[in-house]
């Protein structure tokens, strides 16, 4: 198991971890908040999977969250409330920017693990994956708007997961969670399971039929599935611009201090 030097991996301390086993890649990220995102882990999570992207020694890569309730709370509201210009928004937004792509560039097979609730970043990392597999506590939401910016940033990968249409109600209905079987419905989820145990069961299963096929078919299917994004790149870190101006807002930066922890 590889560490990042961020924390070492302690009860309750935030980690990105990438472990290796019979060409398995499984990337973990965990925060005590939540599993929320603040930018040193979505920095480390980047890197972790250009790495893996990278390593011969991989052929799958999973990607899951620490702890056994949320898969991921979005942005760390504390640090949002800490943004004081454009400059720095815009730079804390294109970590997540940083992140989709990187999980869209990467040239190995990312099967996701949704184990509890995703909110807004969150929804993002589980729709850059290339196939998504959840329990039925995994319930979903967009809750952007509600703090005064929007879900700018994911929202060309949400979009294209389980359409305009379901992106656009999940973001007006910015405090409302949508249910799995919603998720399950739209595409996001591939399969849902009762239970986290079933759903580890049947992510192994896949990850394991997917390291033995040919690796080079994999990478080019991997193309076919991202075909038509080239320009992310730019499009995402012009979405980060947006968000990074309108976190300065008095609205946004009045909501944030009544929902900072």
């Amino acid at each position: 198991m590889y560490i990042h030097p961020l924390e070492t991996r302690v009860f309750m301390k935030p980690y990105v971890t990438l472990t290796i086993t019979n060409t398995i890649g499984v990337i973990e990220f965990f925060h005590p908040n939540r599993n929320s995102m603040p930018s040193d882990i979505l920095s480390l999570l980047e890197e972790t999977i250009v790495s893996a992207g990278k390593n011969n020694d991989v052929k799958v890569i999973v990607l899951k969250s620490g702890g056994d309730r949320a898969f991921c709370a979005g942005a760390s509201l504390n640090e949002l409330i800490t943004i004081e210009n454009e400059a720095m928004g815009k730079t804390f937004f294109s970590g997540f920017a940083n992140v989709i792509n990187a999980m869209r560039k990467c040239p190995k097979i990312i099967l996701g693990r949704i184990q509890g609730k995703a909110v807004g970043g969150g929804v993002g990392l589980a729709a850059a994956t290339d196939y998504c597999m959840a329990t039925k506590f995994a319930s979903i939401k967009l809750s952007e708007l509600s703090i005064g910016i929007g879900p700018f940033v994911i929202e060309p990968v949400v979009s294209r997961k389980i359409g305009v249409t379901a992106m656009a109600q999940m973001t007006i209905d910015a405090e409302t969670f949508f249910s799995t079987q919603f998720a399950k419905d739209k595409g996001l989820y591939a399969e849902v399971f009762e239970t986290t145990e079933a759903l580890d069961d049947a992510l192994n299963t896949l990850a394991t039929k997917l390291a033995s096929y040919n690796p080079e078919a994999l990478t080019e299917m991997k193309k076919v599935f991202w075909k038509d994004t080239e320009h992310w790149d730019d499009l995402l870190t012009e979405r980060a611009e947006i968000s990074g101006k309108l976190v300065l807002s008095e609205f946004t930066k009045k909501t944030l201090k009544s929902f900072r922890s």
